[in-house]
């Protein structure tokens, strides 16, 4: 809860410092990939062919389903970063983000994005990271990745 605390407390500083650069952003990323990252500080376009967005919508951080997820994906985030996956944050609807633009989340939802862009899975109750694990290994993307020919 501690680690929860602190993510939400970070939320609130700087939004959108990386977002003006899109070198510092994945900089940024590459070097703290364990990082959660705050909607208004990330472009879609920007991680395209780099990494998988899973993206956690809730209409508050105090949604309990929004605190489970971030709670589950900070216990195993060494399995996401191992699947080049960036985790990012949205949990106010008044700040309209172009991420909450796009995918149209109501309450709670859990998103995740292939590197090629496109919305590979929506659900709207929290998942372990070993399912979000085990549908990214089923992409093909992720099979060459894992072969050595990606």
């Amino acid at each position: 809860m501690r680690k929860l605390v602190t993510l939400l407390a970070t939320l609130s500083l700087a939004p959108g410092a990386w977002a003006a650069d899109a070198e510092s952003f994945e900089a940024a990323w590459l070097a703290e990939p364990g990082r959660i990252f705050e909607a208004s500080e990330v472009d879609l376009a920007e991680l395209q062919w780099i990494a998988r967005p899973v993206v956690v919508f809730a209409n508050s951080a105090r949604d309990p389903n929004f605190i489970e997820q971030i709670e589950e994906i900070e216990a195993r985030m060494d399995e996401l970063v191992e699947r080049d996956v960036i985790v990012v944050v949205d949990t106010d609807p008044e700040a309209r983000t172009a991420l909450r633009d796009k995918l149209r989340p109501r309450g709670f939802m859990m998103v995740l994005i292939g590197k090629d862009g496109q919305v590979k899975l929506r659900k709207p109750l929290p998942w372990s990271v070993r399912e979000i694990s085990r549908s990214i290994d089923k992409m093909p993307m992720r099979r060459r990745e894992r072969h050595g020919s990606g």
